[in-house]
């Protein structure tokens, strides 16, 4: 395991935004996770992020240890091909993940090819489009329980799934470790198909060429996000180095050296503005640190 001082987070978020922690982990196994927790006194003073794709940096610099999930803690296995069963420890990308798949000619992570996000996150959040959800395809979770510092199981059916919210995002003592998934034989080439035109169709929509985090919002119960940030005439809204995507009104981009602050005082104005004219209150889908 890796332990490094005053770690540099410009690369383990996607919006680039530059931060600091005092202190950064990368477990490499599960023991690694019981030594963090048990060898180190954390407290309440732990960050634990994934890939960083969901998430915004509001400090430049954070006094607090993070553990950051990602390629060290990333192995797949199958499970039973047969089934279609695989499992994958939280760090692995979806991107990883989605090919993974393919490459065993399994189909049902096709969805997730082009959805930035490590494989614990995705089901912390229950990540999802096109009304396809990781809940679909997820058999059970292995997490360490910080209460007792024991590894436990738990089924899809007690995770509690809710439109991006999950068991986990209100047990915050528990970290999720391995994932196990089902999925269903396909024909290799229908499945590439079907990535590489959902990712030739987000990418059309979704202003991939700056760094971003996706959807800022979650979707309002009647309304999308996109059309009320188009009728108010906020594209293009800029605050220091973040603005209001042109291409796609959901989404913030960092045009240059944005801060957590940048990002975080667009939201306030689209949160104002939308209350004002449509009477809905926006809630964030990313993860303010």
């Amino acid at each position: 395991m890796k332990i490094i001082e005053n770690f540099d987070l410009t690369l383990f978020n996607s919006y680039k935004i530059t931060a600091f922690c005092k202190r950064a982990f990368f477990p490499e196994c599960i023991e690694d996770f019981k030594e963090i927790f048990s060898k180190y006194n954390f407290g309440d003073n732990k960050i634990i992020i994934g890939g960083g794709y969901n998430l915004i940096l509001s400090k430049d610099y954070y006094e607090n240890d993070f553990i950051l999930i990602g390629e060290s803690f990333a192995s797949l296995t199958i499970d039973d091909l047969s089934e279609g069963i695989i499992v994958g420890e939280a760090g692995v990308s979806t991107l990883k993940l989605s090919n993974f798949a393919l490459d065993n000619g399994l189909s049902g992570l096709e969805t997730f090819y082009d959805i930035p996000s490590s494989l614990g996150g995705a089901v912390v959040m229950n990540a999802g489009a096109s009304g396809e959800e990781i809940k679909d395809i997820l058999v059970k979770v292995e997490y360490l329980d910080r209460a007792d510092m024991k590894i436990k199981v738990i089924s899809k059916e007690d995770i509690g799934f809710k439109y991006r919210n999950s068991f986990f995002q209100s047990n915050t003592d528990k970290v999720v470790l391995k994932v196990w998934l089902q999925l269903e034989k396909g024909i290799p080439s229908k499945i590439l198909e079907k990535m590489e035109s959902i990712r030739a169709s987000r990418w059309a929509k979704q202003p991939r060429d700056f760094p971003n985090a996706g959807s800022v919002f979650k979707r309002p119960n009647g309304f999308y996000v996109g059309p009320m940030i188009d009728d108010l005439k906020l594209k293009g809204l800029t605050i220091g180095g973040a603005q209001i995507s042109e291409k796609h009104g959901g989404f913030i981009i960092n045009i240059g050296n944005a801060s957590g602050d940048d990002v975080l005082a667009i939201i306030s104005i689209v949160q104002k503005k939308v209350k004002d004219k449509f009477g809905v209150d926006l809630e964030v889908e990313q993860r303010i640190i």
